[in-house]
């Protein structure tokens, strides 16, 4: 079965996937920001150029496996054309990376997921043998991507740093048929896609989407508390007959306050995020809310430039992205709502950061990611904004949000069907993980559709990309350009002109080419992940 190639902006070395590809040169010196991924015995030397890795190539290969022992594998592959060799040459590395790669068996991926999932950058593109080429290189490396994940079976995922690189590339992607999905699956991205480009969509994202991550879903929470507990057999045994919030409560008084904070702080601290975070911080939507503890969604957008303002512990400030923990937050264990009582307290205390769904529900288009849709708080919040929007005399309204469910389960869409579409990724006798990786496709599609297609229009790597109406127009705006003065106060009319320049790709380019002597390995240069997408989200 063939496998899928995903686009996403995301940091390679925090992006859970089996395997990683690393450019480096014949001196086997890598950027100093892939040195989390190497072993501290293979590190030969270590300076602010970069990581001189302890291994040796055998004669002209150019594919060389890091040894290691845990879930990720790490392939340097050379990418520095000091000969001039051009894109046929690197484009030959990267077939031959992705091949020795599925050599390599894999007895089950990284956290139980469908399919292998293999992470690379745009190849070369740092000092490596496609500098200043971006657009040639994106054009040609993606179809080269998916003959590969066809031929393997793997999922790949390019991982982009920069604006113009995800705009470029999802605009060469829009022409493809690339996403192994059903229309149904296909005509619900365009809408979503579009109402996220509008600036109608806020993200709701549940445990589901941790669990990818390595993080416990509520019921394997429980039964970890419950190993910490002490609890005799009969005891553990009769948690399960109890109501989650109920056995939370019993495993809360056992462990005591401190020791439950204590674990909670711990075990969902900062890590490795999964591929649906990247794909969900890299939506253009700028209101989030989740029931998690975890900081995943705010690494995720923060490794793209998103400085997400975490709610309530954070000030929300004007045009900035903001995520809301309705349940707590790891970083602060004593806000955590686990307990029957803390839940029943958000009706008081905890009403303010109820409200704000509310607030969504009423007036954005609201996609649940991850949720099962059987949480107290959500089933009370739910049926409050009913109440409110359809009293006596009131035409009936638009279901307020869309909740894309793992697997078909026809009594629970009818349970919600007055507030929520629910819409299922497959059968119900479906594996989870692979209805979760269809889940993820379809992510990726809603991606790709609600990408802002200019977002490389004044960047000089991508002008080869450029017809002739849009070089036309790109020489006008590097006019303007040129008359904007360098740090305009973002509350000047010059300021929004600016950022509008920023969004369009203009300066992107600066240092990007390579001025090192050949041999010497580049970092795969992303371009600076600084995000403007602030003023694209005015609603209409």
């Amino acid at each position: 079965m063939s496998g899928h190639v995903f686009v996403v902006g995301a940091d390679l070395t925090r992006l859970v996937c089996d395997d990683v590809l690393v450019p480096t040169g014949r001196s086997l010196r890598v950027a100093g920001s892939w040195r989390d991924l190497l072993p501290d015995d293979l590190v030969a030397d270590e300076d602010a150029e970069g990581v001189c890795v302890d291994l040796a190539w055998s004669g002209a290969e150019r594919v060389v496996q890091v040894p290691g022992t845990g879930d990720r594998r790490v392939w340097l592959l050379d990418t520095v054309d000091d000969c001039g060799r051009g894109l046929d040459w690197l484009l030959e590395g990267a077939r031959e990376a992705l091949a020795a790669v599925a050599r390599r068996a894999v007895g089950e991926p990284v956290h139980g997921r469908a399919r292998r999932l293999v992470g690379l950058p745009a190849l070369g593109t740092g000092w490596g043998g496609a500098a200043g080429r971006r657009g040639d290189l994106l054009q040609q490396l993606l179809p080269v991507l998916r003959d590969a994940a066809a031929e393997h079976g793997f999922d790949v995922a390019l991982v982009l740093r920069g604006p113009s690189d995800l705009a470029a590339a999802q605009r060469i992607r829009r022409g493809t048929a690339g996403w192994d999905l059903p229309d149904p699956l296909r005509a619900l991205a365009e809408q979503l896609g579009e109402r996220a480009r509008r600036g109608q969509l806020a993200l709701f994202i549940g445990a589901g989407v941790s669990a990818a991550a390595g993080l416990p879903t509520w019921e394997q929470l429980l039964d970890e508390l419950a190993g910490r507990s002490g609890l005799d057999g009969d005891l553990r045994a009769g948690l399960s007959q109890l109501p989650p919030q109920d056995s939370a409560a019993l495993l809360a008084r056992e462990l005591g306050r401190e020791r439950l904070e204590e674990f909670v702080q711990e075990r969902f601290g900062p890590g490795p995020y999964a591929l649906a975070h990247a794909l969900i911080a890299d939506l253009p939507v700028q209101e989030f809310v989740t029931t998690n503890y975890d900081p995943l969604v705010e690494l995720a957008a923060a490794d793209i430039g998103r400085e997400l303002s975490v709610l309530p512990y954070d000030e929300a400030q004007p045009g900035r992205p903001w995520l809301l923990k309705l349940h707590g937050d790891a970083a602060h264990p004593a806000s955590v709502v686990l307990t029957r009582e803390e839940y029943l307290q958000l009706g008081d205390s905890r009403a303010a950061l109820a409200g704000v769904l509310h607030s969504l529900l009423l007036t954005r288009h609201v996609l649940f990611v991850g949720t099962s849709m059987l949480d107290d708080d959500l089933i009370r919040i739910a049926h409050q904004v009913r109440s409110a929007v359809n009293g006596p005399g009131r035409e009936p309204r638009h279901r307020s949000g869309t909740v894309l469910a793992l697997r078909e389960d026809p009594a629970r869409s009818r349970l919600w069907e007055q507030d929520v579409e629910t819409v299922a990724m497959s059968r119900a006798d479906t594996p989870a993980p692979e209805a979760a990786r269809r889940l993820e496709v379809l992510l990726d599609l809603i991606g790709c559709l609600s990408t802002p297609p200019t977002g490389y229009l004044l960047d000089p790597a991508y002008r080869g990309m450029l017809d002739d109406d849009e070089r036309g127009l790109a020489e006008a705006l590097q006019a303007v350009a040129a008359r904007v003065p360098e740090g305009s106060a973002t509350t000047s009319a010059a300021g929004e002109v600016a950022a509008l320049l920023r969004r369009l790709g203009h300066g992107r380019s600066a240092g990007r080419r390579d001025d090192r002597s050949p041999g010497e390995s580049p970092p795969d240069g992303a371009t600076e992940p600084r995000d403007d997408r602030v003023q694209e989200q005015r609603p209409g």
